[in-house]
């Protein structure tokens, strides 16, 4: 199987976008799907390479790439080694960067386009991906199927439940931070990102984004999301009736970590992935 590591593009602001392609080596055009990681992610978090193969077994070109604001580098994709361009980075940004990647796809310069389908490009998107996803699909006609693992309803991840006045101190201080678990950083997080929603909140409202749609779109949620409640996946469901949803009994990564050292991936993860397949493979 052809499997093509950190390709680079220019995304937003000029920063560089790291591109993984899976495909099989049958020469014939292929459905596409695009995978846009969430908030404190990378395209490589918890082996999706393993993920990113069972999609391109299954018939279908696969990318994922890292944001261009997300703290990674080309030369550390799996390491937050940049903390200035993840405390600069804002839904904007990620937007851009989702409609560049796409751009890349299309264009006739692309290396790959030739196994690529690109009249059916389809988006999943992961938690704060998935949002993105959403308000992309809504404003590019080149997706014509959208899937969201997890996904946030509003364009305030991490500051949405802060209190007024942890938001006026991050005004005031013009950065707040985000510890990291896994890595215990701080990740900083510049008031830009607040000003960028606040400059911008009609393009970032996925409510009316998903409303709109009329492309085929799949909800998949776990029922023990502790980060992004499954209450957010039926208010999504709420908003576009047409959409359908998959729960299954799992968290808000079914399943997986980082670094998953096994060959295969968790049983929820895998359900839905199965899912996804069925819905993206119908007529």
């Amino acid at each position: 199987m052809p499997t093509i590591k950190n390709s680079i593009i220019s995304g937003a602001d000029n920063l560089p976008i790291a591109i993984d392609v899976f495909f099989t080596n049958e020469q014939q055009q292929r459905p596409v799907i695009v995978y846009a990681h969430g908030f404190n992610g990378f395209k490589d978090w918890g082996s999706f390479d393993i993920i990113a193969k069972k999609f391109a077994n299954a018939g279908f070109v696969f990318i994922k790439f890292n944001f261009s604001h997300n703290g990674t580098t080309p030369e550390s994709p799996e390491e937050f080694t940049n903390l200035e361009a993840f405390g600069k980075n804002n839904y904007s940004k990620q937007l851009t960067d989702i409609q560049l990647v796409l751009d890349w796809i299309c264009a006739t310069t692309n290396p790959y386009r030739p196994v690529m389908d690109i009249k059916n490009i389809y988006l999943i998107g992961h938690s704060m991906g998935g949002g993105i996803a959403i308000l992309d699909a809504a404003i590019d006609n080149r997706v014509k199927k959208l899937v969201t693992w997890a996904a946030i309803s509003e364009c305030k991840t991490p500051w949405g439940n802060w209190t007024p006045e942890k938001i006026q101190q991050w005004k005031e201080t013009g950065v707040a931070y985000y510890n990291n678990s896994r890595t215990q950083q701080q990740m900083p997080l510049y008031y830009q990102l607040y000003e960028d929603y606040i400059s911008n909140e009609a393009n970032l409202n996925i409510q009316n984004a998903i409303s709109q749609l009329t492309i085929p779109i799949l909800i998949c949620h776990g029922i023990a999301d502790a980060a992004v409640p499954v209450e957010k996946a039926y208010q999504l469901k709420k908003w576009q009736p047409a959409a359908k949803l998959f729960i299954n009994d799992s968290d808000h990564v079914f399943g997986r970590k980082h670094p998953w050292l096994g060959k295969k991936i968790p049983a929820a993860m895998d359900s839905v992935i199965n899912a996804c397949l069925h819905f993206l493979n119908a007529k």
